[in-house]
Order: structure tokens, then sequence, then C-alpha cells
């Protein structure tokens, strides 16, 4: 029904930045709110940011805000995160996902998107 498929995944040094992409296919209402998530060994599944459909508002981790910036290309059905100022606590492997909930009220529940990536691994040595 959906298939979201990432990309630009790799290893960096500390400081240093990656543009994950997301290339999405399937019935667009499905993908109402697009979202990146991540998860390091051992840890669960954390959110990292959100987007409306329209890239109008958008939402992120208290650890990523400010160095992460989340966008969508509707036209192209892709959908990025720029990850500037990488950091070793960065490393995981990062997730799209996509929801055809509306925006409001929780864009950071996990249980609110119904459709997952494979994921793409990024690593952040020091």
């Amino acid at each position: 029904q959906v298939l979201l498929v990432e990309s630009g995944g790799g290893l960096v040094t500390a400081g240093g930045s990656l543009r994950l992409s997301c290339a999405a296919s399937g019935r667009r209402i499905s993908m109402s709110v697009m979202g990146w998530f991540r998860q390091a060994p051992e840890k669960e599944r954390e959110f990292v940011a959100a987007i409306s459909w329209s890239g109008m508002s958008t939402y992120y981790a208290d650890s990523v805000k400010g160095r992460f910036t989340i966008s969508r290309d509707n036209a192209k059905n892709m959908v990025f995160l720029q990850m500037n100022d990488l950091k070793p606590e960065d490393t995981a492997v990062y997730y799209c996902a996509a929801s055809p909930q509306g925006w409001s009220p929780a864009p950071a529940s996990r249980r609110r998107y119904e459709y997952w990536g494979q994921g793409t691994q990024v690593t952040v040595s020091s």
C-alpha cells in the first residue's frame, strides 16, 4: 500500500553533516504526516522530527532541535532530513514513517505512524 525507502546514511566524524532521503510510493492520503525516528542498539525507537502535508508545520525532538531540519517535496514524493553538527549520540538506524492522521495532537507518537521504511544506518565517530 505504501512503500518507504531511506537512503543517505553513512559514517561521519563528529561535527559533520548528512542528508537522509526517503522515497515514498503509494496512496498519498496515507502520507499526511511524515516523520523520522531513530533506534540505537539496546534502545527503544525514539522520535526525531515530523512534518505536515503542506510542510508548514514541523516538530523536533529537543535533542536535535537547531541541528536537524525536516523537509518534503510532494511533487517528487520525497522527504528529507538534513543533519548538521552530528554527535556520537546521534548514532542509530534512522527510519522514515508515514501517518494518514492530521497534524494534531501528537506528531511525535510512534503509534500514529502506520508505514515504515527499512532504515538506514548513521554512525558518528569521535
